[in-house]
């Protein structure tokens, strides 16, 4: 591919008590976690899916079906070094990636720089290259208080250099 291309991804899971909270590789200590086939972890689902839309290899879903055994309880950092390798491979390279993660627990501020760090290094990338803000779901009725995160994330993929 010679041009560049842009991919938008999404993802969101509940809040649930037994499972660790995972956003961006990096394990954050809360009461509750995100529920999932894999570790649930939005932010990497969510970049998983822009960067399979920039690269035109589909979704998350086709690649790493939620009713395939193989992936239960998965780390996704595995799946988005699998799927990297997939766009690599098409001779293209991270640009940057944006991502906005909603929720309205816990404080997630403080993880920025570990979670930028987490995903840059799987990306081969800068940290520069990797942008990630939090907001929280402000008068949005039953959202401002429903236990859940979700990511959104767009990617730019560029011609990889020889």
């Amino acid at each position: 591919m010679s041009t560049s291309r842009v991919g938008i991804g999404f993802d969101s899971h509940r809040l649930v008590p037994g499972r660790p909270l995972l956003l961006g590789g990096v394990r954050i200590e809360y009461e509750l976690g995100l529920l999932g086939h894999s570790d649930g972890d939005v932010l990497v689902h969510g970049l998983i899916d822009a960067l399979l839309g920039a690269a035109g290899l589909g979704d998350i879903g086709e690649l790493y079906p939620d009713d395939d055994s193989r992936f239960e309880g998965m780390d996704s950092m595995r799946l988005l070094s699998d799927t990297y390798g997939r766009v690599t491979a098409l001779n293209l390279r991270l640009g940057n990636a944006d991502a906005t993660i909603l929720a309205g627990a816990p404080r997630l501020g403080p993880f920025r720089d570990a979670i930028r760090n987490s995903l840059s290094t799987a990306l081969h990338s800068e940290p520069g290259q990797v942008n990630v803000k939090f907001k929280t779901p402000e008068a949005l009725g039953a959202l401002e208080s429903a236990p859940f995160i979700a990511a959104q994330v767009i990617v730019l993929l560029e011609p990889a250099k020889d």
